[in-house]
């Protein structure tokens, strides 16, 4: 394993995560020039604050330097991690997990825009609550809409039904659908405390509990290493999800990304339903 390091630092403070794998190079322009947005407003409300970002390189990501310009000039510390191959999503955040010596830790995708006050309002509601060791924000879609990515416990009848079922399936078992992604609770306004499951494309740690945790489980390669450590964190803290904390998701599903996703989807869900008990319909 090769790290390449823009700046070297440590820190007591805020540090993120970002795994990617021959990425979209407009999507992870766009990612990184919001989480430098995010970053000087974090700044500016604590410029005590020291930022660390790693780049997880999974393989396949080009001009490695480029894309951590802005974060530099907010006086972030960036580092890139590579030549490790293909470790999947979760082991590769593990990579930066274990090193990260901060009070907080994103878990972020390469496919998220944050809204500049994100982590502002993000670290103001923890200091609030220090009950809570994990936090999911409001995560919208491309045309303004609210995207349901908490998740009740699912049954493989909802995961092939919401995964791979046409749309005109799908609308006749609506309500079905809808309890799964907690729509009946979720909304714009309201603090939704202890949903348990939340989407890995942001998932906000205090860190001392995501390394207790020992972070990811490495044995899933890419789907539910989400859901597992979601439903992990409720053993040892709360989990909230805060509509203050706004961001935008640009990612698709496992249907949409070809056979060799759904093979992983699949294999995956075997090994979650293993761990933590099978649901039929």
């Amino acid at each position: 394993m090769n790290v390449t390091t823009v700046q070297q630092c440590n820190t007591d403070g805020f540090s993120v995560s970002i795994v990617v794998y021959r990425p979209d190079a407009e999507l992870l322009a766009r990612t990184l020039a919001s989480l430098a947005a995010a970053c000087s407003e974090l700044r500016r409300e604590r410029p005590e604050l020291a930022i660390t970002v790693c780049l997880v390189d999974n393989g396949g990501l080009v001009n490695t330097l480029a894309g951590t310009d802005l974060l530099k000039e907010q006086g972030v510390c960036c580092s890139v991690v590579s030549g490790h191959g293909n470790v999947g999503y979760g082991r590769g955040h593990n990579l930066a997990i274990e090193h990260a010596a901060s009070a907080y830790h994103l878990v972020l995708n390469p496919d998220i825009d944050l809204d500049p006050t994100a982590l502002v309002e993000a670290l103001a509601f923890f200091e609030r609550h220090p009950q809570v060791g994990l936090l999911t924000p409001r995560i919208g879609d491309e045309n303004g809409g609210l995207q349901y990515l908490c998740r009740r416990y699912p049954t493989l009848f909802d995961l092939f039904l919401r995964g791979f079922m046409p749309h005109g399936v799908q609308w006749h078992f609506r309500r079905r659908l809808a309890r799964y992604e907690m729509r009946d609770v979720i909304n714009e306004r309201d603090v939704v405390w202890d949903p348990p499951i939340v989407s890995g494309c942001f998932m906000l740690f205090r860190t001392d509990l995501l390394k207790r945790l020992a972070g990811f489980d490495p044995r899933y390669f890419l789907y539910f290493e989400d859901y597992d450590l979601s439903l992990r964190v409720h053993d040892v803290a709360r989990v909230a999800y805060v509509p203050g904390v706004r961001v935008l998701h640009h990612g698709g599903g496992a249907s949409r990304k070809g056979s060799a996703h759904i093979r992983m989807f699949a294999a995956s869900a075997f090994k979650f339903f293993n761990r933590f008990g099978w649901k039929w319909l």
